[in-house]
């Protein structure tokens, strides 16, 4: 009788120090919502700190077909793996279409079970390439319309630049205008 009532008491306190109480295991998804990119692969986790362990993780997929199971078994690019506290889902090469959506990753242990739901978005591979298309767009726009305006500006909007600061070309002649001016003049021999 003293050694049931100290096995009871040890796993009280024992549930205690967990923080969690005798009953189904409280299952927690690690990160709620996950990214992640096509042809990628992507790790979704859940955790249980509750006392018994867990002793059978099961992880489904919400489609409206009905839950799909999915095991190390049932596709070529799934794998799962668990411990007592800790179930990881393997999912390689991502598709866009056939592995976004809600995933359920439920704990069974003897006490009952629990679940979590943790939501996959997958974007395409070409996603970071939108934004660059459009900065190239908005850059061939901008250039096309300055050289448009270019090419219509009227002639006498030219700047008048006939003086552009060169130097006065030399001549080995006798200037004509300078006959009433003082000016000195030097030979080049």
């Amino acid at each position: 009788m003293a050694t049931t009532l100290l096995v009871v008491l040890g796993l009280a306190l024992l549930s205690a120090d967990r923080g969690t109480g005798a009953g189904p295991p409280k299952v927690n998804a690690v990160k709620k919502s996950e990214q992640a990119t096509e042809r990628e692969e992507v790790v979704l986790v859940c955790k249980s700190e509750s006392f018994p362990p867990v002793s059978n993780w099961e992880w489904y997929k919400i489609s409206d077909a009905g839950d799909q199971v999915l095991t190390n078994n049932s596709q070529d690019r799934i794998f799962v793996v668990s411990t007592e506290t800790k179930t990881e889902l393997h999912i390689r090469d991502l598709d866009l279409k056939v592995d976004s959506g809600q995933y359920i990753c439920n704990g069974t242990s003897a006490e009952g079970s629990g679940h979590a739901v943790i939501t996959l978005r997958v974007r395409s591979h070409l996603a970071a390439l939108w934004p660059f298309l459009g900065i190239v767009a908005e850059v061939l726009v901008l250039v096309t319309i300055i050289f448009i305006y270019e090419k219509r500006r009227k002639p006498d909007e030219v700047l008048d630049d006939e003086d552009t600061g060169s130097a006065p070309l030399k001549s080995s002649g006798h200037h004509v205008n300078d006959k009433g001016k003082n000016v000195r003049q030097r030979n080049a021999s």
